[in-house]
């Protein structure tokens, strides 16, 4: 339970440090830099058993398209504490996938906590036009492309079979560094190169953090938690990521939110909750019917 906590407040806490690091990186190359820093690992982690076709595609969908996407839209309008919160949309948007593409029923459960967290999303989307302008459609749409994108990869993570998710997300980091950095050089031309090459301390130490602390420390612990205990009994602790999130940034960002948004970001994590509580109660029956 401690480790579930801390790898959570760790992934919550990201969210701030994003928004830290692109005060000094374009966001594709923050993204680029993230993952070259979590690459490095491969130096002492074997290759996990899979074709570099299956890596590429996988690590092209659940990392270059999510993290590319949630970069972009926390920069061009969205706060961090909201990202946190909307974000976590990836495990409606699984449920639903793993319907249409692994054969996985839908229980009226989980579509009451669907229609409670659409609610939050239409709740939110109503305060775009606030006076705050701190959130803007085009924002909001990379954030739902990064959502989709994590909700497609935890599909494909699920077809890769029995691996060390540790070896797996290390080796699936190799992927995202040249395409998001070629394409930052594309679209944020000198300033890119500017920031690249000459970078500053706060900017290397969010890209050390979320190489090495988040990614690699983050998933390595999230996968010997599943290893140990199933993904029913852990998937649940990842509703404390948008708590920590939005608390984080309240904190070291001085984000508030108006009581509309707080209702939108509650009835979300309600949804969630009840998506993720369905989900658990299934796995915990096939699990007893297989014993």
């Amino acid at each position: 339970m401690v480790l579930g906590v801390v790898i959570t407040a760790i992934w919550g806490f990201s969210f701030v440090v994003i928004r830290w690091g692109l005060d000094s990186f374009p966001p594709l190359l923050l993204a680029a830099l993230r993952f070259a820093a979590a690459a490095t690992a491969i130096l002492v982690l074997p290759k996990p058993a899979l074709p570099w076709r299956w890596l590429v595609f996988v690590g092209m969908i659940w990392f270059t398209g999510q993290f590319g996407f949630l970069f972009v839209g926390m920069r061009i309008g969205m706060p961090a504490g909201l990202a946190s919160v909307l974000f976590q949309s990836q495990a409606i948007l699984t449920v639903l996938l793993a319907a249409g593409f692994l054969g996985e029923r839908i229980s009226p459960r989980h579509l009451v906590g669907m229609a409670v967290a659409v609610a939050g999303l239409a709740t939110i989307g109503a305060t775009v036009t606030d006076a705050a302008h701190d959130i803007t459609y085009a924002g909001l749409a990379c954030i739902a492309a990064g959502a989709t994108c994590w909700a497609c990869g935890n599909i494909l993570v699920r077809r890769s079979g029995q691996v060390d998710m540790l070896a797996f997300v290390t080796w699936l980091s190799l992927v995202p560094p040249l395409p998001l950095a070629a394409l930052s050089l594309i679209y944020d031309g000198q300033s890119a190169w500017t920031a690249l090459t000459h970078p500053h301390i706060a900017g290397l130490a969010a890209v050390l953090f979320l190489g090495f602390v988040a990614t690699t420390g983050g998933f390595g612990g999230w996968g010997h938690l599943i290893k140990l205990y199933g993904a029913a009994a852990v998937s649940p602790f990842a509703l404390l990521v948008p708590v920590f999130g939005a608390s984080f940034a309240w904190l070291f960002l001085g984000e508030t939110f108006s009581a509309v948004r707080l209702a939108g970001m509650a009835l979300i994590l309600a949804g969630i909750g009840i998506v993720l509580w369905a989900s658990r109660r299934r796995a915990l029956a096939l699990q007893k019917a297989v014993a």
